[in-house]
């Protein structure tokens, strides 16, 4: 077991955290992953291939993620397609980072760095 999966206290990378927070909704395909970052960042973070298969094929080896052996109906989908899943390490790592995100907002906000949270920029 490498020493990050262990430690849910480590620092995610932008592209694993954002790769793990698509599949918190649920299992998905890679390009489906790259388009819902792109959507999620509006556009500001684009995963290029080599990005994101390089950080998927790190997190499969380090336990953050698995291979899903459910496919949709092969009719619907092209079966070249491979599907990821959080494991439960995965789930307790993207939960610690959004956590300590949190507390960094908490801090920008409380140094007026940001809107407080019931305002709109």
């Amino acid at each position: 077991m490498n020493q990050t999966t262990s430690n849910p206290k480590t620092t995610l990378t932008p592209a694993a955290f954002h790769i793990l927070l698509v599949l918190a909704d649920g299992e998905n395909h890679g390009y489906a992953i790259m388009r819902e970052v792109a959507e999620h960042t509006q556009g500001k973070m684009r995963l290029g291939p080599g990005s994101l298969y390089g950080t998927i094929k790190r997190m499969l080896a380090d336990g953050w993620i698995e291979e899903s052996d459910e496919r949709p109906d092969p009719q619907l989908d092209d079966e070249r397609r491979r599907y990821y899943r959080l494991t439960g390490v995965g789930m307790k790592l993207v939960q610690a980072e959004a956590k300590r995100l949190e507390q960094l907002v908490k801090v920008a906000r409380g140094k007026r760095l940001l809107p407080n949270s019931g305002s709109v920029r």
